[in-house]
């Protein structure tokens, strides 16, 4: 597995961004990965990690999923989440996404999963996403840590 670039602002991935998840991810060339913990101020209620934190998280996989098989990032046109156990603060878990389908560069599918280190699903997602335009890349770009040449190449 070989580590993927990050960027400055992003909620999930975003190194300066103080209220993100800070989340690093990782690939063999077709599957991604990343590992988060779950603070205290995930939850939703009861000790229970907040549904939206869980489908963000297999929101922005599913997007370096696309982005991995494609090189191209792309916006969310669609995402589907079923939760079958509630993630636990403090509790590790390891979410996972691939490219499914890709639909001549101008829709990607993709879809994900978020498990506990002892292998109890989470949740499983499945989402449609619409390439970034052309124009907008280099914008993108500049927020990158990390290289990109794999991801972008010129």
């Amino acid at each position: 597995m070989r580590q993927l670039p990050h960027t400055h602002s992003c909620f999930v991935c975003g190194e300066s961004n103080p209220f993100g998840l800070k989340l690093r991810f990782e690939t063999d060339g077709r599957l991604v990965r990343t590992r988060f913990v779950p603070r205290p101020e995930h939850i939703g209620f009861q000790q229970t990690v907040h549904g939206g934190i869980t489908a963000t998280i297999l929101d922005e996989i599913m997007v370096w999923a696309c982005a991995v098989q494609t090189r191209r990032f792309a916006y969310c046109a669609e995402l589907n989440v079923r939760y079958a156990h509630p993630a636990r603060p403090g509790q590790e878990v390891i979410a996972t996404a691939e490219l499914v389908t890709n639909r001549r560069d101008k829709l990607f599918e993709a879809k994900g999963e978020l498990r506990t280190l002892d292998n109890i699903l989470i949740a499983t997602a499945t989402g449609k996403y619409l390439p970034l335009k052309d124009a907008d890349v280099p914008l993108m770009i500049r927020d990158f840590v990390g290289d990109t040449t794999d991801l972008f190449p010129t």
